[in-house]
């Protein structure tokens, strides 16, 4: 018997360790509630995430909500005063910049000032009219100058200006109007024959005054030039008379530009005479209206004078201005229509700071309409019938004369230059010959239009991502395969924080150096740089190749997954190979220069800075982006599916392709949409290396300008609360809207594929 059977049995059995001791208790208790906190504390941070991203869009929606709301009109009490009632039939009527005095003019040539808001006389003057004459007509200078001229019953022109000084007596502001006579006191003779001068037109510049009228069927022009002697400091006026072809039919109106290169004669039913006023000869001879049953009858000019404005009898307003045709040629162009109503319009004011215009009809209906947005802001009833209007020059103020009576108006119209298809569609601009997309923010005064078209931007800002995703993606994604999947650990845990250490570089470095550098760089080595894209794949398989072709001996001397290593010398050997050989295939193929080959043979404008510098520059910012989702996303992969399908048979190859990349596919294509989140919100590199020029070009060699660079270039110089300012919020909101949606799309799309993919 063994020592076993003789030694005792034991009945007692092994201490049980104890899990409920106080100990271990509390240290459960404690454990559960760090991951309570941790639970809440995720929750409460992605839900002030979700938060704060939507407080960001009500707040860019409540910037934006105040564009796209129409005109207000508000009544104010009428004034009758007691002048009113005696005076003469009305031939202008005007109000001041502080909408605190008024102006009337009558047709006796008696002019009154008066307080705008009482209707209380300030002052009457009697303008300086020749012994036994009268006025027949009455022009004004363009919209914001006071400059008026008066026709009168013998051939003369009275030329005069109302001005307001501005004092304050006693801390109180005091607006005094005074009549100034620029040209003399005296009337200017413009008729020899002393005809009346049934119409007239005034343009004045600094040192020149231009006069047209029409007696009959005949054209009177007048030229002033002033002249000053440097010795004497005298000034004299030279007088030159052009003589013009008569006008067949009876005249409407006269009008000409303040360039003093067009006069527009608007003359039988609906009909424009255009004269060239350099060559004094006849442009063209334009239809207005296509129904034979209408006519014009009231027409104006909008601010800047290079559109006229022409209301009919059926309730329709017409845009026109001169373009060049399709020979070349300048042509009168109907550009758009307004439609008030169906009554004839019976005035049309326009404003003195935006291309804006207001227009009146035979029963009182009142329309405020914004040419280059071709919007219709307001369409109210104001007057039982029309009667003559005059707008203030801050747009906020009108008067309308009717019965003895000022009814007096509020207006308030903060952005009416915006519309949808002044945003987004083809807008035919002033002195365009075609309709076109245009941002143009700022220009040197207000008379030329606002361009504000998101489209160019926009279409900028795909651009831009688009071409820094054609380098990015491919390289990040294949360098993130081979990474995860070919690399051996050791050089793995090398590369990869390389890698993600671009990431890390300022985007405004790599701007400066794309633009400063890459690409006056590129611009001198365009042979080398395209041989460069091309030779570079084809390298790396020419030394696969001969890699296999060697002997087994050498092969095996590499460690296996350090292979990549060999491909270093490679790259840099391809493409010191290519940039040497840029100069010689530049003179070989493109006579020496492939920059002006393109520019004169291809007929491709070349830009310095376009999108191929872009795409350069953005691409390695977006590379570690991609590289470190995607790369992470196939590294996390279970082995056991890769270690299963290697045992049944599947070469590395179709283990990769056919279980690893559908495995990973969802966190590959999230790498993707962040990338293209990210080149899509880029702003530095973009505006250091385009240009910055809001074209709309799919040319690799064309610049752009995306919605991101142009808010950060263009919100410090924009007016707080203006138009200018609210477009750059809505163009911010354009650019989160798209981020939103096609991360929604993304995040949609990635569901799908982990859950058709979970089951490998």
């Amino acid at each position: 018997m063994n020592d076993m059977a003789n030694s005792p049995m034991t009945s007692s059995l092994p201490e049980r360790i104890d899990f409920n001791t106080p100990a271990l208790q509390r240290k459960r208790r404690i454990r559960a509630l760090k991951d309570r906190l941790t639970r809440w504390y995720v929750l409460v941070g992605g839900l002030a995430v979700l938060a704060a991203i939507t407080l960001i869009f009500f707040y860019l929606a409540y910037v934006v909500l105040p564009l796209f709301r129409g005109a207000e009109l508000e009544t104010r009490e009428p004034l009758a005063p007691a002048w009113l009632k005696t005076a003469q039939a009305p031939l202008l009527l005007s109000i001041e910049e502080q909408n605190m005095v008024g102006m009337r003019v009558a047709a006796n040539g008696e002019v009154v000032f008066f307080d705008a808001k009482k209707g209380d006389e300030m002052d009457r003057v009697a303008l300086k009219l020749p012994a036994g004459t009268s006025v027949t007509s009455i022009a004004e200078d363009q919209p914001g100058h006071p400059t008026v001229a008066l026709g009168l019953s013998n051939g003369q022109v009275l030329v005069f200006k109302h001005n307001y000084k501005v004092t304050y007596p006693d801390n109180k502001k005091t607006i005094t109007p005074h009549i100034d006579y620029p040209y003399g006191e005296a009337a200017m003779n413009l008729d020899p024959q002393g005809r009346p001068l049934e119409h007239v037109a005034i343009v004045s510049g600094d040192d020149s005054l231009l006069l047209a009228a029409s007696t009959g069927s005949e054209m009177l022009l007048l030229g002033l030039t002033q002249q000053e002697n440097m010795l004497t400091g005298e000034s004299t006026l030279q007088e030159e008379r052009i003589n013009l072809p008569q006008i067949a039919d009876p005249v409407k109106a006269i009008y000409m530009d303040p360039r003093k290169q067009w006069l527009y004669v608007l003359n039988g039913r609906a009909q424009a005479d255009v004269f060239n006023l350099n060559t004094h000869q006849l442009n063209g001879r334009y239809k207005l209206l296509d129904d034979a049953s209408a006519e014009v009858t009231a027409s104006s000019q909008l601010l800047g004078g290079i559109s006229l404005m022409v209301g009919d009898s059926k309730g329709g307003i017409g845009q026109w201005f001169m373009a060049r045709g399709e020979d070349g040629e300048p042509r009168l162009s109907h550009v758009r229509d307004f439609k008030l109503g169906d009554q004839p319009i019976s005035s049309i004011a326009p404003e003195q700071r935006r291309k804006g215009f207001l227009a009146l009809d035979k029963q009182g209906n009142l329309g405020i309409f914004h040419s280059t947005a071709h919007r219709t802001l307001l369409v109210e009833n104001v007057a039982p019938f029309a009667g003559p209007m005059a707008l203030s020059p801050r747009a906020n103020r009108l008067i309308v004369e009717q019965g003895g009576e000022l009814r007096r108006f509020s207006l308030s119209n903060p952005h009416p230059e915006v519309s949808f298809s002044a945003l987004w569609g083809k807008v035919w601009y002033e002195s365009y010959d075609k309709p076109s997309y245009v941002w143009q923010s700022t220009a040197a005064t207000t008379d030329f239009e606002p361009k504000l078209s998101l489209s160019p931007l926009t279409f900028g800002t795909l651009k831009a991502a688009f071409y820094a995703m054609i380098l990015a993606a491919p390289l990040a994604i294949a360098a993130a395969v081979y990474t995860a999947y070919f690399m051996a650990p050791g050089m793995r845990r090398k590369v990869k924080p390389v890698i993600e250490l671009m990431e890390a570089l300022p985007t405004v470095i790599l701007g400066f150096f794309a633009g400063l550098f890459l690409a006056p760089y590129v611009e001198g080595h365009l042979p080398g740089i395209f041989s460069l894209l091309l030779l570079t794949p084809l390298g790396i398989l020419a030394a696969g190749l001969i890699w296999s072709r060697l002997p087994e001996r050498i092969r095996l001397s590499l460690p296996a997954g350090w292979e990549a290593a060999i491909l270093i010398p490679v790259v840099l050997a391809t493409g010191a190979f290519a940039l040497w050989m840029s100069p010689h295939l530049e003179t070989m193929f493109f006579g020496g220069d492939m920059r002006l080959w393109i520019s004169h043979d291809l007929g491709i404008t070349y830009d310095q800075r376009n999108a191929l510098v872009v795409g350069l520059a953005m691409g390695f910012a977006v590379i570690p982006n991609i590289f470190s989702i995607a790369e992470d996303a196939i590294f996390s992969v279970p082995r056991s599916l890769t270690y299963g399908s290697l045992a049944l048979g599947a070469t590395p190859w179709q283990t990769l392709t056919r279980v690893v990349i559908l495995t990973a596919s969802p966190g590959i294509f999230s790498a993707l949409m962040i990338g293209m989140g990210r080149a899509v919100g880029e702003t530095m590199i973009v505006l250091m290396a385009t240009g910055n020029t809001p074209v709309m070009d799919v040319n690799i060699f064309q610049g752009m300008r995306t919605l991101a660079a142009n808010v950060a270039v263009e919100m410090p110089e924009s007016e707080v609360g203006g138009t200018h300012y609210r477009v750059l919020f809505l163009s911010a909101l354009v650019l989160l809207s798209f981020t939103f949606v096609m991360n929604t799309l993304a995040e949609l799309i990635r569901q799908r594929l982990r859950k058709k993919y979970a089951s490998l």
